[in-house]
């Protein structure tokens, strides 16, 4: 919800004339409350065959009544009503966020135009840049992936360059999290950026474009292929069909499908994508409406015959979409293992319905089951190999207060995570239980020794602070800290 602006106002006397308009007004804003609610009443009696359309009369005008009434309550005589310049749209918006709200269903919803626009860029995923993924650790921005056909790949950006100067400006001297402002601009425009690149500086005029970024693919080790979908999202069915055809001409047979942390998307690119994996008019989807028909959803063709042996990898927010299509590929094809933890378990459909204001109400309209008729909702996937990331990657983390520390013989949540810390970056740690034993003390100091920090053998903020950068440099550089992806990696190679 945005922020509300609160004044006092000062109310002058209304002449009849004024009144009447104002009436027509507030009337004709509630109008769409009053349709609304008409219509579901009228599902009602047309959908279930409950109540005749005599009897539905009286029920929806009492329901207009009591809806005018308490309108017209809040709004001239609740006493907060008065301080709210926007009073009339906040009201109209609270009904019909109350009216979609549902314990049985969290997935209906009322979304103002706001709201909607944030939805669908976070669905589709796309921006105007220059198309790279980047982590920040030593107070360095590291590129970890470059984007087919983005403006960086055409300029010859290479993972692993490091983001020195952007126009000019030293990226060490600007503030936090403002890279990417920087970077970002509009379409057309010129973007100037120095890169490190083996301790030599590249200088790049890269021309800023629309990036789709709802996939990623690259060629791992021998004749296997990755692919990771971050969304089902409007471009996805190209950029999955460009990825794997370019993997595909590089000799691809074998592929780690990465659905970890996809929460779905729109049917469309889910039925574009399954159709590259299974052969044509084949059922890769059903959906069962509350009357009980079903909708069919049938692979379009398109299979890549080259690959011969899929991973999928899937975690806790792999959900809808993602779902689906794992769950479809298990059914139709022998060559697929789903290896990671238990996916969320959603199985149901929603529609968008746009308002003339931009608004939208996001509705559930049917549940989805797999080709044999598997409805996963509520309780997900099992994946055939359970692989566990590192707890410490399952963290959400809070940060010490300035000046707190502990010593040896403390016993923290931050010094197990310091100790989890440890370990994941390799150091030699005998327990993670949050006791700051004498050996716990010693792999502190080997670590504050490394990377520079002081207070030897003392956890503090500094510290704790550079363990984590370290965990999250590891984790989005280095391939072998992905415990999933390498076992994935064995059963690709028979291990």
């Amino acid at each position: 919800m945005e922020e509300k602006k609160v004044r006092i106002q000062l109310q002058r006397h209304l002449w009849p004339d004024e009144v009447a308009e104002r009436k027509h007004k507030r009337r004709s804003k509630v109008l769409l409350i009053v349709m609304l609610v008409c219509s579901f009443v009228l599902g009602l009696v047309v959908g279930g065959n409950v109540l005749s359309t005599k009897q539905s009369q009286p029920v929806v005008s009492s329901i207009s009544n009591k809806l005018d009434s308490v309108y017209s309550i809040l709004k001239y005589n609740w006493y907060f009503g008065t301080l709210d310049e926007n009073i009339d749209q906040h009201l109209i918006d609270r009904a019909l966020y109350g009216m979609t709200a549902s314990e049985e269903d969290p997935h209906t919803t009322y979304m103002s135009s706001e709201e909607l626009e944030s939805f669908t860029t976070s669905i589709d995923l796309g921006f105007v840049g220059i198309g790279v993924q980047y982590t920040t650790a030593d107070n360095l921005n590291m590129i970890t992936r470059v984007f087919h056909n983005s403006p960086a790949e055409k300029s010859g950006v290479l993972a692993g360059d490091i983001i020195y100067r952007v126009d000019g400006m030293l990226v060490s001297e600007m503030e936090v999290n403002s890279l990417a402002d920087y970077v970002k601009g509009e379409e057309g425009t010129n973007v100037t950026i120095e890169f490190l690149r083996d301790n030599e500086i590249i200088e790049k005029v890269i021309t800023r474009g629309a990036v789709q970024n709802t996939a990623f693919g690259e060629m791992l080790e021998g004749d296997v292929g990755y692919l990771e979908i971050y969304q089902f999202g409007s471009s996805t069915g190209y950029e999955v069909k460009e990825y794997l055809n370019l993997m595909s001409a590089m000799g691809m047979k074998k592929l780690v499908l990465d659905l970890r942390d996809n929460t779905g998307g729109y049917l469309d690119a889910y039925v574009a994508v399954a159709s590259y994996f299974v052969d044509a008019n084949e059922t890769i989807m059903q959906q069962i409406y509350s009357d009980g028909s079903v909708e069919v959803s049938i692979s379009r063709g398109g299979r890549f015959e080259n690959i011969e042996d899929i991973v999928i990898l899937v975690n806790g927010n792999t959900a809808s979409a993602a779902e689906v299509l794992t769950v479809c590929l298990q059914e139709l094809r022998d060559d697929v293992t789903v290896l990671g933890t238990t996916t969320y378990g959603k199985g149901t459909v929603q529609v968008t319905h746009t308002f003339a204001d931009g608004s939208a109400i996001k509705f559930t309209t049917s549940k989805w089951v797999s080709p044999s008729g598997v409805w996963v909702n509520g309780t997900g996937i099992e994946p055939d190999v359970v692989v566990e990331l590192p707890e410490v990657l399952y963290y959400t983390y809070a940060r010490m207060e300035e000046n707190e520390q502990y010593v040896y013989d403390s016993v923290s949540a931050y010094v197990k995570i310091s100790q989890q810390s440890l370990e994941f970056l390799g150091y030699d740690i005998n327990r993670t239980d949050g006791y700051l034993d004498k050996a716990t003390e010693a792999q502190l100091i080997a670590f504050q020794k490394e990377f520079g920090c002081e207070q030897l053998g003392v956890l503090d903020t500094e510290t704790f602070e550079a363990l984590i950068a370290q965990v999250t440099k590891r984790w989005s550089i280095e391939k072998e800290a992905d415990n999933q992806l390498q076992a994935a990696l064995g059963l690709l190679r028979g291990e």
